[in-house]
């Protein structure tokens, strides 16, 4: 099946000229597991450019925090934590944390079961600008879980649009 453009078929821009914007925040995490909201970050950032339509790439740099777009209510929130708990205890035995049997720094944290809540989130988010604002539903916010806290994390965040 063939798909039509509706509208000016001719684009505005071509993609290699279209701008792109990035930026790194830090959260500095207080808890071992958390969550925090993040949308408002994200929309200063945007507001901060004059990009009124395009996307927005969130991506976490880290392999024990995650992300997700879901209701920031502070019940569900700790349904979430517990579920994620659930999925992967921290006294289960992982392979990964058996320190002795791998070349690894001294400080190396026992924290097989991070990296395993991590892997059932997402690193990485896209979310449309429409008219400057984030195209988010209702009840939607972009979350920032921290699974291996307390820590000091970097985000990024790459904006392309006109």
């Amino acid at each position: 099946m063939l798909a039509y453009l509706v509208g000016n078929p001719k684009p505005k821009y071509k993609i290699e000229e279209m701008p792109i914007i990035n930026k790194l925040i830090e959260i500095e995490t207080e808890l071992k597991i958390n969550i925090h909201n993040i949308t408002s970050q994200i929309q200063d950032f945007l507001t901060s450019t004059s990009i009124k339509n395009g996307q927005i790439l969130v991506f976490s740099r880290h392999t024990t925090t995650a992300l997700a777009i879901n209701e920031d209510e502070v019940r569900l929130l700790e349904d979430i934590k517990v579920f994620l708990q659930k999925l992967a205890p921290e006294s289960a035995r992982y392979l990964h944390n058996d320190l002795h049997l791998r070349d690894v720094p001294e400080d190396e944290p026992i924290n097989a079961h991070s990296h395993l809540m991590a892997m059932m989130l997402t690193t990485s988010e896209i979310i449309p600008i429409v008219d400057g604002k984030l195209a988010l539903g209702t009840w939607q916010s972009v979350l920032f879980f921290e699974l291996d806290g307390p820590r000091k994390r970097t985000i990024f965040f790459q904006i392309y649009g006109e």
